[in-house]
């Protein structure tokens, strides 16, 4: 079922209506039911999997919980270990590994005949195995008590909501909430929905639109040249973001309705001023995890630099194949594992550089004063700013371009025809057929809306927030305007959101 349909439009106020009709004591099996329904939408049979590593990690947890040192616990956490990325690798990556091992036997003539595992991907697998692990490395570190009741813990594991496509929530955060007494507020209720509604927007308005353009370039990049491809580029950067932050959006204002707090997975990222700083605020739920679970147990930056190095550029690289078993996610990894590494290397030259201008500036400045009575010119620290958001954001952009493409070969083809203004399809408008130059209009003017949202952001927690301040006359009209874009403009086709295919 998806967030973007009529289905998911009648289930979630029936859900909600439900919730509050229902004693304390019988929601948790409303929501574990509700949940499973949801799941099952895709696929019944893949309902199994869920409840077999729903079941590996309560056993787990457990037997962990009955000793109290980590030597006695760890047989249990290898074993859940073991059972859920296993179960991980068999569906997601086997082909992957299987296809790439006979690429390299073919090259040296040897005979390699390992049959490929025939299966779909089951949807959201690997947001709920990494849930279930965090479970119980939380619990083999004693940060979470085991739980005991066996649907909470289920409910943990398949929350409807963030079931498919996250935020990871931790069990030290959702599952205290579960035993919590909600009762219906308006005002909470009405903050859930802005949040969906916004969430609608940005999947329905923007990103399902640019993405008549992005794919129409994109799937056929022989096709296109010079001004297509930068534009396809610059508009999947757009799509992915509010694809996902959607799906976020979503998610978060449906837990909210009833109650619930999911934690923030996106906070602003194309206006961040490193690498470092994007992952902060890009799928915070996913580089929290990898932080916690991974990069810290490898050591961190707590240990010699190179072996730090080698930390930062493994976690990318596994974060790249998280999201999908093929190479260009592998290189879309290590492209931001060497992003990081390259800034921390570079780091104190450009420090350098720009205190030598900001010492060469100062006279400058100076003379403005004296002269004009006020600066004309910025300061350099603004400048570095603006200096530091656009490079930033241009590496991450010619990195979406392996994340989005169909193969190494199409991304490098990408790549060389991208410059090619003189070809006989470097024409923009030739490929807004799909999107139209209507479409075009209206993507690009939604997509200064957002941004003109996010500017409000930056000096404030929530537009949301700045807008309750605001007079009626002022309110209103913009939350009208919101919900008629989305019936006017939104593209109805129920297109998935980019994040199930992992």
């Amino acid at each position: 079922m998806l967030f973007n349909s009529l289905e998911y439009v009648a289930f979630l106020p029936l859900v909600v209506v439900a919730y509050f009709a229902l004693p304390h004591r019988f929601r948790w099996v409303l929501l574990l039911s509700a949940s499973y329904y949801f799941y099952a939408c895709w696929k019944a049979e893949y309902l199994l999997l869920i409840i077999f590593s729903t079941t590996i990690d309560y056993w787990a947890g457990l037997r962990m919980g009955r000793f109290e040192t980590k030597e006695k616990r760890r047989p249990y956490l290898l074993f859940s270990l073991i059972t859920n990325l296993g179960t991980l690798f068999a569906f997601k990556y086997f082909n992957f590994f299987n296809e790439s091992t006979r690429a390299l036997f073919n090259q040296f003539n040897l005979l390699f005949d390992v049959p490929a595992f025939n299966v779909l991907l089951p949807v959201g697998i690997s947001f709920y195995t990494f849930q279930t692990l965090a479970y119980s490395i939380d619990v083999y570190r004693g940060i979470q008590k085991p739980e005991r009741h066996l649907g909470i813990f289920a409910l943990y594991v398949t929350f409807f909501p963030q079931l498919v496509a996250g935020p990871i929530e931790r069990s030290t955060n959702l599952i205290p909430q579960f035993r919590l007494v909600h009762h219906f507020n308006y005002e909470r209720t009405v903050e859930g929905l802005k949040l969906i509604m916004w969430g609608f927007f940005k999947k329905l308005v923007i990103a399902d639109r640019v993405a008549f353009y992005v794919d129409q370039v994109y799937n056929n990049p022989g096709m296109h040249s010079g001004a297509p491809i930068i534009l396809a580029t610059y508009f999947f950067a757009f799509q992915i973001f509010c694809d996902f932050s959607a799906y976020t959006d979503i998610a978060i204002g449906s837990a909210r309705i009833m109650g619930y707090n999911l934690m923030e997975n996106f906070r602003r990222p194309y206006f961040s001023k490193s690498i470092s700083e994007f992952w902060k605020r890009w799928h915070i739920s996913l580089s929290s995890w990898f932080r916690d679970y991974l990069y810290i147990p490898l050591g961190g930056n707590r240990v010699a630099k190179s072996r730090w190095y080698f930390n930062l550029f493994f976690v990318f690289l596994v974060s790249g194949l998280w999201h999908g078993a093929a190479w260009t996610f592998v290189i879309w990894g290590c492209l931001h594992g060497l992003y990081l590494i390259v800034g921390i290397l570079t780091g104190p030259a450009r420090d350098k550089a720009w205190t030598w201008l900001e010492d060469r500036l100062a006279a400058v400045r100076a003379y403005q004063i004296r002269a004009a009575g006020f600066i004309v010119w910025p300061s350099v620290g603004r400048m570095r700013d603006y200096v530091r958001i656009f490079v930033t954001f241009h590496l991450v952009l010619f990195a979406w371009i392996f994340f989005r493409a169909e193969s190494i070969a199409d991304a490098f083809l990408l790549i060389e025809r991208m410059f090619d203004f003189d070809g006989p399809h470097s024409n923009i408008l030739n490929v807004s057929v799909a999107l139209g130059s209507q479409g075009l209009l209206i993507a690009l003017t939604a997509i200064v809306i957002m941004e003109g949202v996010h500017l409000i952001e930056r000096r404030r927690k929530s537009v949301w927030q700045y807008l309750a301040g605001q007079p009626l006359w002022v309110r209103w009209p913009i939350y009208y305007g919101l919900g008629f874009a989305i019936l006017f403009f939104g593209i109805f086709a129920e297109q998935a959101f980019i994040y199930f295919q992992f």
